[in-house]
């Protein structure tokens, strides 16, 4: 298991009954090979929320909002007319055939995505957070489970958009349940 997906399970169990997904479909609507230690934690957990702070996007999930191909569905085209209109693009975008794919988000909006770039191995992808209510994007050149780690346990992470975290006391909760 990737060691940081197995440090999350210490700290945060969790459910007992998470069913390992068909990732090959997903993958293919996509149009790109996903992050190994992204679906150890979606295999361990499913989908659901991490210290009523983020959460974890699933494929296949019943509730289309916290669907992982769902929210990718025109996801960069609605980016672009943004960046048209108002906010600025992050310069990492400007290169050509690069992307976002969201694999986490928060109640406030604020999306949590890994940046796709031409020629480089989805286990190398950083995750950028785009605010949700502003124009501000963060950048962490790191896998999706070290960054959960990293912000929700051992505060490696300081991120303006997550300034609460970490939380004092840890919980998952699984989709399935809000459902």
């Amino acid at each position: 298991m990737n060691p940081h997906v197995a440090r999350l399970a210490e700290r945060i169990p969790p459910p007992a009954a998470s069913e390992p997904k068909d990732w090959g479909p997903v993958e293919t609507r996509l149009g790109t090979a996903l992050p190994q230690d992204y679906k150890e934690l979606v295999d361990t957990y499913g989908g659901g929320l991490f210290d009523d702070a983020i959460w974890l996007l699933e494929p296949g999930c019943a509730n289309k909002y916290y669907d992982l191909s769902t929210e990718n569905e025109g996801r960069m085209e609605m980016l672009r007319r943004l960046w048209e209109r108002s906010a600025p693009r992050p310069p990492e975008l400007e290169e050509a055939g690069s992307r976002v794919i969201t694999w986490a988000l928060t109640e406030n909006g604020d999306n949590l995505y890994w940046l796709v770039r031409p020629g480089q191995k989805p286990d190398e992808w950083t995750v950028m957070i785009g605010e949700g209510r502003g124009p501000e994007w963060e950048r962490y050149p790191m896998p999706a489970a070290q960054f959960l780690e990293s912000i929700l346990l051992t505060g490696e992470v300081e991120s303006d958009i997550f300034f609460d975290l970490p939380a004092d006391t840890h919980e998952f909760q699984s989709s399935a349940s809000f459902l």
